[in-house]
């Protein structure tokens, strides 16, 4: 057995990924002032191999931040204290970035109202513009970094991960929209909430992940915020359209929260462990195929008779680049909280797009609506109240100090490498 306590040297956060067969030759191997030293053992005479040894005790991160503390030691004293997350930094980007997603997802369902108000219904090729644009910008840069030859490598070893990925994305997409085909608004935002339970179950089951009773009590504070959305829609007769099948309706929109459920756990996992231009790039790369199929069996007869003018065309784009903008930004999600709050971030869409329909659409905010908000915005606060300084940036499948994941932005390895860091 050795003596000298194994030193971990991590790169600077470059996003790389944990992966070296897939990792660039030329990626940077900069040691930092942050480590992984054993308790209790000397510094000096480490192996440098780049492994924890757990028979060595219990390991902790050495390395300080601007008050001279470390981070690992500023977590362990924030762990079960109130308010310890909502008084940093991060939680307000959490807390901002979540309500950018949310309007990104109500600015494509609008301009999705204004295609079909042109004439235009072609839900599954409409998406397919939106993986175009994503594999254009991240394979070719992830081709970019690892060479032509360590890409095929990938797609051959882990193609097959983020095929399963991109078809629950692709599916949930379908699913959710050809529901609205057939039930009514309200009932098919109501099976919505599906995709939440789905989520909590799946982090429960294969991620570990252990929630505490407050951020279920925020979950249902949301639920109960967005309860009385639908109850001002109720009152004024918003959404109240009839409907075609209201239960293969429901039973579409149902499967397709099932499938949102999954792919957004998965990614969770994924983006945790690999390079977000990987990631999005390989989801993209699938997804393009798999829509692509789709649409061309299922969308032949809607695009054969669709409406075409410069509006139809000004939507569909402004539609692909706010999509694009939201794959973008919700692996950043998925690594400073979770998909858990990912999807609670998106129950304000209702008010903002009431707040866009009254321009756009010339409707009127009824007076519950701002107070559905501030409920909803309290339980987000609430599910937060009692995290730890790190909160869910932390994960649990990752080890316990993170080892087991990328050192990319907005993770929880970065931040203990890079104390100043923001994300």
């Amino acid at each position: 057995m050795a003596h000298n306590a194994p030193e971990v040297v991590f790169n600077k956060g470059d996003d790389y990924g944990s992966a070296p067969e897939v990792a660039p030759h030329d990626a940077p191997e900069v040691a930092s002032t942050t480590h992984v030293q054993t308790k209790g053992v000397p510094e000096s005479g480490s192996s440098g191999n780049g492994l924890v040894g757990t028979a060595y005790g219990v390991p902790e991160f050495v390395g300080t931040d601007a008050n001279g503390n470390t981070i690992v030691q500023e977590e362990e004293k924030s762990k079960g204290k109130w308010f310890a997350y909502v008084k940093t930094k991060q939680f307000w980007l959490v807390l901002l970035l979540g309500q950018v997603l949310s309007i990104c997802i109500t600015s494509t369902n609008t301009l999705s109202q204004l295609l079909s108000f042109e004439g235009t219904s072609i839900p599954a090729f409409q998406t397919f513009f939106n993986y175009v644009l994503l594999n254009l910008i991240y394979t070719t840069y992830t081709i970019y970094k690892y060479g032509f030859k360590r890409w095929g490598k990938l797609i051959l070893k882990d193609g097959w991960r983020f095929f399963i990925l991109a078809f629950m994305d692709v599916e949930g997409n379908y699913f959710v929209v050809l529901a609205y085909r057939y039930t009514t608004i309200l009932s098919a935002q109501l099976i919505n909430f599906w995709a939440i339970v789905v989520v909590v179950i799946m982090s429960l089951i294969f991620l570990k992940v252990r929630y505490h009773i407050t951020q279920y009590a925020g979950i249902f504070l949301c639920i109960g915020g967005m309860g009385i959305l639908f109850g001002s829609d109720h009152l004024t007769g918003n959404n109240a359209f009839p409907a075609q099948n209201q239960l293969k309706g429901d039973l579409f929109a149902l499967l397709g929260a099932t499938f949102y459920g999954l792919s957004n756990t998965f990614e969770e996992f994924l983006v945790s462990k690999r390079p977000m231009y990987e990631v999005i790039g390989q989801l993209a790369f699938w997804a393009m195929l798999i829509n692509g199929v789709q649409a061309g069996i299922f969308d032949r007869a809607s695009f054969q008779s669709a409406v075409w003018n410069p509006s139809v065309g000004g939507y569909i784009t402004g539609y692909t680049l706010i999509l694009s903008l939201f794959y973008s930004l919700a692996p950043l999600m998925f690594r400073l909280s979770s998909a858990a709050f990912f999807n609670i971030s998106l129950l304000t869409g209702n008010f903002w797009g009431v707040a866009i329909g009254v321009k756009v659409f010339h409707l009127k905010i009824h007076w519950m609506y701002p107070i559905a908000f501030v409920l909803i915005i309290i339980g987000h606060v609430l599910y937060f109240c009692r995290q730890s300084m790190l909160a869910e940036a932390n994960k649990p499948w990752l080890g316990d100090n993170q080892e087991g994941g990328v050192a990319g932005i907005g993770t929880a390895r970065r931040r203990v490498e890079r104390p100043s860091a923001i994300v």
